[in-house]
């Protein structure tokens, strides 16, 4: 049952269930990220990490945790925070829980464009994420026109049919790039396109953050909108949403959101996939639960990396993400084909 804040003039509306489980969530992805700050070869306990972060720990300490290892977990929290949102748009938009950027082509442009500075253009870092933003924003605008009929605009599962088949088309130029490489620039592609947060510095973090700040009032701005959408093209006209015209602003905002993702930690599989559809079982709520699904994918990524830091061998973030969202992907499918709907 929904319940009202109000305040002079201003109302908002909260549900308890959604409230307590956004809580959880934060709370879950701050303490993974703590934890991944502590872990490493000078290991850190965790009351030592948190002193460190306000200030209060020892000179040492606190430049291990915020000169070395905090970039790699702020960068882990945003990236995952930007990737859940991004799904919740394009899967409640596609009206499809296939309908994620991993799928649809957004996020294999993005690497594109990366592959293309790496082994072409010979860019450093800062090319490398201009070039993978570059490849995720041409791709989107790239299967939007293709999708787009006059009179018609773009329909959900045109614009998702259209993703698959430019996704397929970018994997097979992607091979061919790496195929075509020395030896030593194919092994960075290769590793670039695991997905991985090692390394990651401020120079990373930062311009995601401020991506963020954009990015993400605007994607909560337009949630009743994207909610009303659900219900149909014809009834969210009759409802007053202009419909077209929002959905080529959530497409740019969740373009953005996915591009800003993969500049700074590469590919990562399966969360904006993943993240959407767990949100909307914890809250039991039907429609896009955009904020649920951006914290989602921040607990998603941050307990990957902390599993990845922990494992035998260390593994990119990327390779755990594919392993879990694999499993989950097929599970997806036998329910979804279960109930008719592919």
């Amino acid at each position: 049952m929904s319940r009202s804040l109000r305040a002079g003039s201003l109302s908002l509306r909260w549900e308890p269930r959604s409230a307590l489980v956004c809580g959880v969530l934060a709370l879950v992805a701050a303490g993974a990220a703590v934890f991944v700050v502590g872990s490493g070869e000078f290991p850190i306990p965790a009351p030592d990490v948190v002193k460190a972060l306000l200030g209060q720990g020892d000179r040492a300490t606190e430049f291990i945790v915020t000169t070395l290892r905090l970039p790699r977990a702020v960068t882990g929290l945003l990236a995952g925070l930007a990737l859940g949102l991004s799904g919740a748009i394009f899967q409640s938009m596609s009206r499809n829980p296939l309908g994620s950027p991993d799928l649809i082509g957004f996020t294999t442009g993005s690497a594109t464009g990366a592959l293309l500075q790496i082994l072409v253009f010979g860019g450093g870092a800062v090319a490398i994420t201009v070039s993978s933003a570059a490849g995720a924003v041409l791709t989107a605008l790239a299967v939007y026109l293709v999708a787009y009929r006059p009179g018609g605009g773009v329909h959900g599962v045109r614009l998702v049919l259209v993703g698959v088949g430019a996704a397929a088309m970018l994997e097979a130029l992607n091979s061919y790039l790496i195929t075509r490489a020395e030896l030593r620039e194919a092994y960075e592609a290769a590793f670039w396109l695991t997905g991985s947060l090692n390394g990651r510095g401020w120079d990373q973090a930062v311009p995601l953050g401020i991506a963020l700040a954009v990015l993400v009032p605007a994607a909560l701005a337009l949630g009743g909108r994207l909610g009303m959408g659900e219900l149909g093209d014809d009834a969210a006209q009759a409802l007053g949403v202009p419909v077209q015209r929002t959905r080529a602003m959530l497409v740019a905002v969740g373009v953005g959101l996915v591009a800003a993702a993969t500049a700074a930690a590469g590919p990562v599989p399966f969360v904006a996939l993943a993240a959407p559809q767990l949100a909307r079982r914890l809250t039991r709520r039907a429609g896009a639960q955009l904020l649920p699904a951006a914290l989602t994918g921040a607990a998603l990524l941050a307990c990957g990396d902390l599993i990845s830091l922990h494992l035998p061998v260390a593994l990119p973030v990327g390779v755990v993400t594919g392993v879990l969202g694999g499993a989950y992907l097929a599970w997806l499918l036998s329910i979804t084909g279960r109930k008719g709907m592919v």
